[in-house]
């Protein structure tokens, strides 16, 4: 290929590239509004049928923070289920508000949240969506009560020059890049916002979203320690993951690499299930289970060793406790899009 051709062909891929993510963008922001926009009209229904007073609602946001985020992490303090509730109120029409969410966050809508006039709400949305405005723009016109300012003034445009040279005329749309990145999408999501992406950081994020899925399969898994210090007389070895399962009966150990799996893993894996069964087993006990783990990123499988069991019981009994190879498989391959979405490096 030419050089004139090679350069036609990236610009290409580069503007579809460009468009889809722009897409996805859109689509995920919109999707964040739409699951608040519902959750407040739930708790709105819910004082509705319940005594409303003022200490009801409190109290009922209160409850419902702490249960939620428990079960779900970040994004629903009092403070964030307030937001969702207020705008059901002020947006009970969910088609009226998605035809002014063009080029507007989250943080834009909790920005026009802070207004108590109706009209100067919808100014706001259809201003900030038209101008783009940046959230800090948004911040600073609604503090300063630019709509009302702007309606009382008979210099209209002095108003606005005045606006814009105080706000550094930043009406720039965010890119699908730096929204992917926003701790909003991060929190919606369920990634860290602090994390850092190094190779290791990546396998201590995949530990981590494992040992949440085993716990929230519901199948017995009981987590017994992470990084346990194993030490034989070849050196010292940890293993990723050790939970106790009490409907298997037995210890399930887990370990994952971030290569592509080799004899010399599968042979430290039954390693690690002859010791856990030399050490930890106890009377009335199964065999230990380990399932080694790999996440190369052509290659997200499984593999599982049970030594001293019967295969016929490991297929018809365990199987239906253990998650399977392609629940594995799946789980790791959605953190890692996750992990690079929030990194930028699926951005590149």
């Amino acid at each position: 290929m030419s050089k004139v051709g090679l350069t036609r062909l990236v610009a290409d891929i580069r503007e579809i590239s460009h468009h889809y993510r722009t897409k996805a963008a859109v689509q995920l922001n919109a999707t964040i509004i739409d699951e608040r926009w519902e959750i407040g009209k739930r708790i709105v229904e819910e004082e509705q049928n319940g005594e409303f007073r003022a200490e009801y609602g409190s109290n009922l946001l209160k409850e419902l923070s702490a249960q939620l985020t428990f079960d779900l992490g970040k994004g629903y303090s009092p403070r964030a289920l307030a937001y969702y509730r207020q705008l059901y109120i002020y947006f009970p029409d969910r088609e009226i508000l998605q035809t002014r969410l063009q080029n507007l966050t989250w943080s834009h809508i909790q920005a026009i949240l802070g207004e108590k006039n109706e009209a100067a709400r919808l100014w706001y949305m259809d201003e900030a969506a038209q101008q783009m405005w940046s959230v800090k723009t948004l911040e600073r016109n609604v503090g300063s009560q630019y709509y009302h300012r702007l309606l009382a003034s008979s210099d209209k445009e002095a108003v606005s020059e005045e606006m814009k040279k105080l706000t550094g005329n930043k009406n720039t749309a965010i890119s699908p890049e730096q929204y992917i990145k926003s701790p909003v999408v991060t929190e919606f999501l369920g990634i860290a916002k602090d994390a850092t992406y190094t190779e290791s950081e990546l396998e201590s994020a995949l530990i981590t979203h494992l040992q949440q899925f085993l716990m929230e399969l519901g199948k017995g898994y009981a987590f017994v320690e992470r990084q346990q210090h194993i030490v034989t007389d070849a050196g010292d070895y940890y293993i990723d993951l050790v939970f106790y399962n009490y409907l298997l009966k037995c210890f399930v150990l887990i370990d994952l690499k971030t290569t592509k799996i080799t004899h010399q893993d599968v042979g430290q894996m039954d390693m690690y299930v002859r010791m856990y069964d030399d050490l930890k087993r106890t009377q009335g006990d199964n065999p230990t289970i380990g399932i080694l783990l790999c996440a190369e990123t052509s290659e997200d499988i499984a593999k599982y060793s049970m030594l001293n069991g019967s295969k016929q019981l490991f297929a018809s009994k365990y199987l239906t406790v253990l998650p399977s190879e392609e629940e594995l498989r799946q789980e790791i391959e959605m953190q890692k899009h996750l992990f690079l979405l929030q990194k930028g490096g699926a951005t590149q």
